[in-house]
């Protein structure tokens, strides 16, 4: 583990890229309490996937931190459907942000990986020494090799820049501004989406994917922001660091918390001829929690809140439409 004296946010330009996504969303509602200038671009002012727009952008604008937490993003369909589109579009983001901060000699950035990182079967809990260990997860490894050029790119400009690049490697998200498509959402958001339309329809039998046995961590969007700036202000190393909560439930545990919270009391039926994903993810935080820092979200609270979020910023304008 590597520390240096504290990062001081305070007073500083700080970038978030992608804050208009589930994490920069958080990001965006933490650093409010850092006393930072908080810079943000919308997909209309800025491409990221272009390099002399990101590069002038960067320019103009001077940052002295930034977070990488703009990325494409989605789960096993939308993955195993456009594989270009995953590979192209977050080499391309992570590529033009981590060399335009370079160039402009911005004090701090982080960037965020993703747990499908490590491999399909890497031993349990994933240390961050997994990585590069064993063949990846086939429905998402084209999104997991952009991510990992990514890390590898921190730790490329560290070494032969000195720039103080650093990298964070959260598990499952969820919460507010999650994206609600059951073509191309993570488990979170279509379970919610399933049960409460199961649940206004009146219907007796909730269909789910996969077995059911599978074992998944989940985090809070919102514990992740805190952990992001925990780590921002307090780490500098060229190692990525795992950031989880620690907890681990099956998908069908992890139904039936979702059927209590939305309020849907019918049937789970599990399709075990649909993709499961890997057997289990769960990582292990010994590093960040060593640190001083641990997630406080139980998932119960969490699914109520991306629940209630869910239900006033898009059920009711699907229903209003």
């Amino acid at each position: 583990m590597s520390t240096t004296s504290p990062y001081r946010l305070a007073g500083k330009r700080l970038w978030v890229a992608g804050h208009r996504g589930m994490v920069g969303a958080a990001l965006v509602r933490r650093l409010k309490r850092e006393n930072c200038e908080i810079l943000t671009a919308t997909k209309a002012e800025l491409d990221l996937r272009r390099q002399a727009d990101v590069e002038a952008w960067v320019r103009a604008h001077r940052p002295q931190a930034v977070i990488v937490a703009a990325a494409m993003v989605g789960g096993i369909h939308a993955n195993s459907s456009r594989p270009a589109e995953f590979i192209y579009d977050n080499l391309m983001i992570e590529s033009n942000v981590v060399h335009a901060a370079m160039e402009q000699k911005v004090e701090k950035l982080m960037l965020l990986g993703s747990s499908c990182i490590y491999p399909r079967l890497a031993e349990q809990p994933m240390t961050e020494a997994a990585l590069l260990t064993g063949p990846l997860e086939p429905t998402n490894q084209w999104y997991a090799i952009a991510k990992i050029a990514g890390i590898k790119a921190c730790q490329a400009y560290r070494e032969q820049y000195g720039c103080d690049f650093i990298a964070a490697q959260p598990t499952n998200l969820y919460g507010p501004n999650d994206k609600f498509d059951l073509e191309a959402s993570h488990v979170i958001p279509a379970l919610l989406m399933k049960a409460h339309h199961a649940k206004t329809a009146n219907l007796n039998r909730l269909e789910i994917w996969g077995s059911g046995t599978p074992k998944r961590e989940f985090l809070f969007v919102d514990d992740l922001a805190d952990a992001l700036v925990f780590l921002m202000t307090r780490y500098s190393g060229a190692e990525h660091v795992n950031v989880g909560s620690g907890e681990e439930v099956t998908i069908r545990e992890l139904a039936e918390t979702v059927a209590r919270v939305v309020g849907y009391r019918g049937t789970l039926a599990f399709n075990a001829s649909r993709p499961d994903g890997p057997p289990r993810k769960l990582l292990d935080s010994a590093r960040i929690n060593a640190m001083g820092w641990r997630a406080t979200t139980s998932l119960a609270d969490g699914l109520k809140v991306a629940y209630d979020w869910f239900v006033a910023n898009v059920a009711a304008k699907t229903a209003a439409s």
